[in-house]
């Protein structure tokens, strides 16, 4: 049964919303000074400090590290180190809105890729108009793109929606991760991907040879990995256990307007009538994919 959402849960995922929204604020700061690769690793670096620190010993997670910790260096790779490096390097080209717009993309490519991955989650009319609806807004924004003369090139449009495919690969491939405590899987991927970026962060950035930055970038890198990705899994898992994992995925529906928001405020960000309008269908798509809408219009009716 639907597990229901009460006052207090809509606060966590509104404040949940706000917070990864932020992620995208936070990285578009800090990629002014902090090469993407070298952003990457602090983040995942200080969020599975945190995440350590939060577990303290508990629920067995050395032991699973050790045993699974080549799945944990999979899981790493395309849900945290890949998407985080993509998204990144797009940010350095485009605003904090626009990234999340494509990235809210995610769970129109994890049904595609469950669909010829696993043999319980095959396509239904429902989940493929809610992907073609997605898919269309997905071309309305990375349209402007294709023009030599467009502010935000191809290549950087295309960046987080490359993110949203390997997120999807990831939900899939965390299926194998139903036994362990969400919390470990956290922290056991944050940990692998962590140690993937390091060596890629060194080779490619030399870090110890760039300037040190502002104030407020090393406050954004503190405020993308210690609240945007540390406090953000720890407040997912309490949703969860409150009201259920698709109760949470709602979060999903409001990211991008969180990230807008802080976008608009902050950094003087705006989004032309063709943006606007792809989020619309992006939006909507993510609704006809989630199906509870629907479900209720049918009990009502």
């Amino acid at each position: 049964m639907e597990s229901r959402m009460n006052a207090w849960t809509w606060a966590l995922l509104v404040l949940l919303g706000l917070i990864w929204g932020g992620s995208f604020f936070f990285a578009r700061i800090a990629v002014q000074h902090v090469p993407p690769l070298t952003l990457v690793f602090l983040r995942l670096l200080l969020a599975a400090l945190v995440l350590h620190a939060y577990i303290a010993g508990r629920l067995e997670i050395y032991s699973t590290l050790q045993a699974r910790w080549r799945e944990f260096l999979v899981l790493g790779l395309i849900n945290n180190a890949l998407p985080h490096a993509l998204i990144f390097f797009g940010q350095t080209r485009i605003g904090a809105g626009l990234a999340a717009i494509l990235n809210a993309t995610t769970p129109i490519w994890t049904v595609l890729v469950a669909n010829y991955f696993t043999s319980d989650e095959k396509l239904s009319l429902a989940k493929i108009a809610g992907c073609l609806v997605g898919l269309a807004g997905t071309i309305v924004l990375i349209g402007p793109g294709i023009s030599t003369g467009s502010e935000a090139p191809l290549w950087a449009l295309m960046l987080p929606v490359l993110a949203a495919v390997s997120y999807g690969f990831a939900a899939t491939y965390g299926k194998r991760f139903r036994d362990v405590p969400a919390p470990v899987t956290s922290a056991g991927q944050l940990t692998a991907s962590s140690l993937i970026a390091l060596p890629l962060s060194l080779l490619a950035d030399r870090p110890w040879t760039l300037a040190a930055p502002p104030l407020d970038t090393v406050l954004a890198v503190l405020a993308l990995a210690l609240l945007s990705t540390a406090f953000a899994y720890i407040l997912y898992f309490r949703i969860m256990a409150a009201a259920g994992a698709t109760n949470a995925s709602l979060v999903t529906l409001l990211v991008p307007p969180s990230a807008i928001l802080l976008g608009v405020l902050f950094l003087g960000e705006t989004l032309s009538l063709a943006e606007f309008a792809g989020m619309t269908l992006i939006g909507c798509g993510l609704v006809i994919l989630d199906g509870r809408a629907y479900r209720r219009l049918a009990r009502t009716a």
